[in-house]
């Protein structure tokens, strides 16, 4: 099959690579229709280069038809179409039973003291063959779908495998009071839709980033958007009583814009031999903290700020003086995708479409151009804010 593949610091490749096949009896092999890019596969183009090796298969938001399944498997059969979640649990541990999957104790990398494991995210989560590609064995398969009962198209769907949850987990984890203002700080696909959902219950919701298409497609859904300036976090405290926002969704994660000295080192780890690296990773300060700190200045006292974008350093600098003055709660983590399917399912259907779940894709492409789209998705150029493949198998 053909599949999307790691060959090294921003460089990936469309290669034909073994069909994956049936490994233990709980498996599923399913044949993606859909697989979109993340903004965290960037992450895996730039920086996180020491836990993957050449060849690694990349991918996290896919779905797809199943078209075979192992002897142990009860809940799905050939045929079906699916969504696969990016974490893979087992529905059935202490965590799972807790609605948090993203912990699950079946999966979990204990080699890296790692959560569960996930598809196509590195040796930190397993090294497990990711979704951009023409097929996918999907581990432990009678929990790692969603199951699709219409005919509505892939994209409908699509983003119920991480994007989706991952904003509504990151309102949730905001604890917006009724009738608050939510500030978004990052409009990329998880920002755009948490700033959508907390417009959809009713906050007001500010939203903040130097890119004018996303700012734009923001604004079409009842956002307030605001440029990335100096002047911003003044701007928006001004806008709040002098007070700040109530609740802060942090949708950028560890490459930032600002800290230029950090974007040297991170540059300079991607480069360092793997061992070096994963060191770095381990006992460094690698992340950009732009966004983290802007959301520490830009919500109100005893606010609530809450982190969806992804950090990887163990020794980021934080302003405890401040948080603990303003008596800040910060709440993040992995998203449990299927903790909120059940919340998520009756809007992606409404053919209203609330969430505007059919206005996020700006580029559909074979899987063949998955290499450039990585390219352009990076360095946001041409309008790029979700891009959606379509392996030529489908």
């Amino acid at each position: 099959m053909k599949a999307l593949t790691w060959q090294g610091t921003r460089n990936v490749a469309v290669e034909e690579v073994p069909d994956p096949t049936i490994e233990h009896a709980t498996d599923a092999i399913v044949r993606i229709t859909s697989s979109a890019i993340c903004g965290s596969d960037l992450h895996l183009y730039e920086l996180l280069g020491p836990f993957l090796d050449k060849g690694d298969i990349l991918g996290h938001e896919p779905m797809g038809v199943v078209v075979e399944v192992g002897s142990g498997v009860r809940d799905l059969a050939v045929g079906d179409r699916i969504v696969i979640p990016f974490n893979i649990s087992c529905g059935h541990c202490f965590f799972c039973l807790r609605g948090l999957q993203s912990q699950c104790e079946t999966t979990q990398v204990k080699e890296y003291g790692s959560g569960a494991a996930l598809f196509g995210y590195t040796k930190l989560y397993g090294q497990v063959p990711g979704g951009q590609a023409e097929y996918l064995r999907v581990p432990l398969a009678d929990y790692n779908h969603i199951k699709i009962a219409s005919d509505l198209p892939d994209e409908r769907y699509l983003y119920l495998s991480d994007i989706l949850p991952t904003a509504w987990q990151g309102v949730e984890y905001a604890n917006v009071p009724e009738g608050g203002t939510l500030a978004v700080m990052g409009l990329g696909p998880v920002g755009q839709f948490a700033a959508r959902i907390g417009a959809h219950r009713g906050y007001r919701v500010l939203a903040v980033d130097p890119v004018a298409e996303r700012r734009e497609m923001a604004a079409r859904h009842g956002v307030e958007v605001f440029d990335l300036t100096d002047d911003v976090v003044a701007e928006l405290r001004d806008l709040t009583d002098g007070r700040g926002a109530d609740s802060v969704v942090d949708a950028v994660g560890m490459e930032a814009h600002g800290n230029a000295g950090v974007a040297l080192v991170q540059k300079a780890v991607g480069l360092l031999p793997d061992p070096a690296a994963r060191a770095v990773f381990d006992k460094g300060g690698i992340d950009r903290l732009a966004a983290v700190y802007a959301s520490i200045d830009v919500v109100r006292r005893g606010g609530m700020v809450s982190l969806s974008g992804v950090y990887a350093g163990d020794a980021d600098i934080l302003p405890m003086k401040t948080l603990f003055d303003k008596q800040i709660g910060i709440r993040m983590g992995q998203c449990n995708v299927k903790r909120w399917t059940d919340d998520l399912m009756p809007l992606v259907e409404d053919l209203s479409d609330p969430l505007g779940v059919m206005d996020l894709m700006t580029h559909d492409a074979p899987l063949e151009d998955a290499p450039e789209l990585y390219r352009t998705f990076q360095r946001k150029e041409d309008g790029c804010i979700k891009v959606v493949l379509r392996p030529s198998a489908a």
